[in-house]
């Protein structure tokens, strides 16, 4: 279980990065590094299954599909979702907003298991909502008249990528923790494709500018971080935490994404966060940390043989 537990939290570290890297490769555009990011996960894949370990051999064609599904839907539009809701609205509230998918998953595998009575759950549940609204609330008063607009358009796209981010999670884990799981770095490879794929589709929107040589640099090394150690890397250990760890305690693990986020954000800004912002992450992790403990009371955590 500790190697799961590391492998999720090594996972929400780079993960966290998507809510900085849209903003740090400017002029460039979410669209732009959207595609470089998956294109470079997709090739890393491609280029590692000259090696027969690698190669998706023995995994049914249902399986393969939901592989290519999982990455590019889920990867590709959450990372546009999660983009361009850091470009709408700041650093503080998609990592937020995003810090909910832990209880919201909570509730599902409660509704599945009975494995925490509801009254249990109702306090993490509050301090979640209250960490929520604090933080949005505090968004929209800073922001003045013209950027009202953006700012509501960043909270919706935050809950897009939200809602993408629970889908993916409960495929992917019901994969994982079935009978016959397939490989890891196999499983990472299938969804690698399935997010170059995806982030094709998206080639119209592309401008790939002509910028000066500093940008350019600075546009493909995130690239390179976010395709290789963002998305190979960060897949294969979220594979290895989601076979060895219960959904229950895995989702948990995603509360240090929107951690990672909001560090990431505000060194990025050169700020502390708001008083406010402060005190909403606070309240998140504190209902977090509640279901966790919650959970914990009435369900142990068995470890993935």
């Amino acid at each position: 279980m500790l190697l799961g537990i590391i492998a999720g939290l090594t996972t929400c570290a780079l993960w966290g990065l998507t809510f900085v890297a849209p903003r740090a490769v400017a002029p460039f555009t979410p669209w732009d590094l959207t595609i470089a990011r998956y294109c470079i996960f997709g090739s890393a894949c491609l280029l590692l299954m000259a090696d027969r370990r690698f190669r998706p051999t023995g995994i049914a064609p249902s399986r393969l599909l939901t592989g290519l599904l999982l990455g590019g839907a889920g990867y590709v539009g959450y990372f546009v979702s999660a983009a361009f809701a850091v470009q709408l609205s700041g650093a503080a509230v998609p990592p937020v907003i995003a810090g909910t998918m832990p209880i919201f998953l909570a509730i599902i595998a409660n509704f599945r298991d009975r494995s925490a009575r509801w009254r249990s759950l109702t306090v993490p549940l509050c301090l979640i909502a209250c960490g929520v609204a604090m933080v949005n609330v505090a968004a929209i008063s800073a922001a003045d008249v013209a950027n009202m607009g953006s700012a509501l358009l960043g909270i919706v796209a935050s809950l897009a990528a939200l809602a993408i981010w629970i889908a993916y999670g409960l495929a992917n884990a019901a994969v994982m923790r079935s009978a016959d799981p397939p490989d890891g770095l196999q499983w990472t490879g299938v969804q690698g494709i399935g997010a170059a794929i995806g982030s094709l589709l998206l080639l119209p929107l592309a401008s790939f500018e002509p910028a000066d040589a500093a940008s350019t640099y600075r546009f493909v090394a995130w690239a390179l971080v976010m395709g290789l150690a963002g998305s190979w890397f960060a897949t294969w250990c979220w594979v290895v935490a989601s076979r060895r760890l219960p959904l229950a305690l895995s989702a948990q693990l995603i509360v240090a994404e929107t951690v990672f986020g909001l560090a990431y954000g505000f060194a990025f800004e050169g700020r502390l966060p708001h008083p406010a912002e402060a005190i909403g992450a606070i309240l998140r992790v504190c209902g977090a940390s509640s279901a966790i403990a919650a959970f914990s009371r009435n369900r142990p955590m068995a470890m993935a043989t």
